[in-house]
């Protein structure tokens, strides 16, 4: 069901997605320091979101036939400059992310592979809707910077709000134990 090239590049984007879980569990522990808890927990929250993308890509392969082999995770970045300077590189990372997800669909079609296309339209969905998140929250920043600051506790208890939701692809498949 799947040629080598995108088992290769399903298994190097499951390494990247935990990364993104690690990357973003960084940023928490950071934030968690800079005394902004509601904050943290969003980007816990989005950690969480990570690793069950990862799961999903996971499951997905081993129901391929295809053999996992788990990549070497780098160490994320663990100093910050801001909340500000948090959500511009988690921005960036999620573009990082899309265009990954966007190869992957492009060698689906290219190979012709029905099952793999539809599979992946639900992470091309999933991706519109991370940057519009960080993209969102980067504007709320950029505004609270430029007024007398006070706004991020605000910020910081609205973001404290945000649930986790295990994604509808592994409803019934795994525990993450939320």
């Amino acid at each position: 069901m799947l040629s080598q090239k995108l088992a290769d590049e399903f298994n190097a984007q499951i390494g990247r997605e935990f990364y993104s879980g690690y990357f973003y569990m960084s940023m928490s522990a950071w934030l968690q320091d800079a005394s902004l808890e509601g904050i943290a927990k969003w980007m816990q929250i989005q950690a969480q979101e990570e690793m069950s993308h990862a799961m999903i890509m996971y499951n997905f392969i081993l129901d391929a036939g295809v053999k996992v082999k788990l990549p070497a995770i780098d160490q994320p970045p663990a100093d910050f400059e801001s909340p500000l300077d948090v959500f511009k590189q988690g921005l960036a990372h999620e573009k990082l992310v899309t265009s990954c997800i966007n190869n992957l669909m492009d060698i689906a079609v290219e190979e012709k592979n029905h099952a793999v296309t539809s599979f992946l339209n639900w992470f091309v969905d999933e991706q519109l809707e991370e940057e519009a998140n960080f993209s969102t929250i980067l504007g709320k920043l950029q505004l609270i910077e430029k007024s007398a600051g006070g706004g991020i506790f605000m910020l910081d208890n609205e973001l404290g709000a945000r649930t986790f939701v295990l994604p509808t692809p592994l409803t019934g498949k795994i525990d993450l134990g939320v």
